[in-house]
This record gives structure tokens, sequence and C-alpha cells, in this order.
């Protein structure tokens, strides 16, 4: 074998062991959001965050109904999104309905869960904001954004991550 052979050789070898002293990704079992991007489509919207979990549990099943997963429950959603409005003179508020009510986009994310050793999960989740993304009733939807935050299996919330602000 020739030197420059056995340098490349010497150079794989090296490089196999690098690769398998990395450490697999750890993160807090808590998630961590934060947002990604904001795509209007006519009335709808697609909003989207990046998530990690360390625990991997992120997610619910059809099949999850019972407490603390019922439907009576907060915990019946796993991601939330918060509607607010830009008030001239108040500056952000929270968007209310025509009762009222704060406006809230409440979703149930499939089960994402890792196989193998290492639970830590990193990804994106994308909501579909509908049938309107903006308060049809409200003077001061011109200027918007969301707040948003999952939570996970073991009812470990994640951060609130808000939007940049919408300008419809």
């Amino acid at each position: 074998m020739t030197s420059l052979g056995k340098i490349a050789v010497i150079c794989f070898v090296l490089a196999v062991v690098l690769v398998s002293c990395l450490k697999p990704q750890q993160f807090p079992p808590e998630p961590e959001i934060s947002f990604k991007e904001f795509l209007i489509m006519s009335d709808s919207a697609k909003l989207t965050i990046t998530f990690q979990d360390g625990d991997g549990d992120v997610g619910l099943n059809d099949a999850d109904t019972l407490p603390p997963y019922d439907t009576s429950s907060i915990y019946h959603f796993n991601l939330f999104a918060q509607y607010w409005e830009k008030d001239d003179a108040l500056g952000w508020v929270q968007g209310t309905d025509f009762l009222g009510n704060p406006i809230e986009f409440q979703y149930r994310t499939p089960i994402i869960t890792p196989t193998g050793q290492n639970k830590a999960l990193k990804g994106e989740i994308e909501m579909t904001l509908e049938p309107f993304y903006y308060n049809l009733g409200s003077s001061q939807s011109d200027t918007i954004m969301y707040k948003i935050m999952l939570v996970d299996r073991a009812l470990n919330e994640s951060n609130w991550a808000e939007s940049t602000p919408i300008i419809r």
C-alpha cells in the first residue's frame, strides 16, 4: 500500500471513530418552539413552527380521550394559536369574537415518537388557520400576529412563540 493509501485509511478510521463518539442530541423534556413562517392562502393561512422535545412525547392519538385529554379538558388539544391585533391606542390586544371571547385556534397534533434509545425530537409543525385567519368583524385586523404554544403528553407546556406582525 502506498503512503497516500495508508493516509487515506487512517483518515477514514479516524472519521469513523469520531462519528461514533458523537453524543445524540439532547433537549429538555419540555417542548421548545419558535415561529418559522406564515403563508397567506386567500382567506386561510398556514402557520409553521419549529419544535424540539427531549423525551419525544409530542402529539395525541385519536383514542386519547380519557382524562386529562377528555373533551372537557384544555388538554384535549395540544397546540394553541392565540390571535392578536394591533390597536393604535393600546398596542397588541388579543382579538375577540362577536361574543367577546378571545380568539384561539386549537389543534390536536398526531403522535410523533421516535424509535430507538434517543427519544429527542426536532422538527416542524404546520397548522392551517381556517376558514379565516383574521377577524372579519374587527376594524383592527389590518395588523395581526399569533402567539403559539405546544403541550406534550406529560402536560409540559412550551414557551409562547410569537409570529412576526402580519399586515393584510
